[in-house]
């Protein structure tokens, strides 16, 4: 879990690069506290914010370009959550590593991967925190292979 106290703070957890295009989470009051991860929507549709932390690292946020997915027959396998949706339920997300290179992954286009876990635990009685670690790892090694981008909040 993490705190944000002020707007400027959930800036601040995205590269500068991805701050220009950002919408805040609907409703947000600060502080903001987080448990494990956050993700919304543009309002307008083609973008999907995420913020989640590391384990030890500081609060850490994407901005992917959504592009509205396969289509509805084609089913695919969210590679963070491992839901397997529709095509326009799962699908490839990208974010920007530099000026010129993008890097995606098929993810839930909505990026509700978190609470599909806790929906799917709930039913089952058992607690989602080992599922949550493994999301949470999982986003981490995204961010920082494919994005290249510092953890620990350092570099942005």
């Amino acid at each position: 879990m993490f705190r944000l106290d002020t707007e400027d703070m959930l800036l601040a957890a995205f590269r500068p690069k991805d701050q220009k295009p950002m919408a805040l989470p609907p409703g947000a009051a600060f502080p903001l506290a987080v448990r494990d991860c956050l993700s919304w929507t543009h309002p307008a549709g083609g973008r999907a914010y995420l913020l989640f932390a590391a384990p030890g690292g500081a609060p850490t946020g994407i901005v992917f370009e959504t592009g509205g997915g396969s289509g509805t027959g084609v089913p695919h396998m969210c590679d963070w959550c491992h839901f397997v949706g529709a095509g326009d339920q799962v699908g490839l997300l990208t974010a920007r590593v530099d000026s010129r290179t993008r890097a995606g992954i098929n993810v839930c286009t909505d990026l509700s991967c978190k609470q599909k876990l806790e929906d799917e635990a709930d039913r089952m009685g058992i607690s989602v925190a080992p599922q949550m670690q493994k999301l949470i790892a999982r986003m981490s090694r995204f961010a920082n292979e494919a994005l290249k981008i510092d953890l620990s909040g350092g570099g942005r």
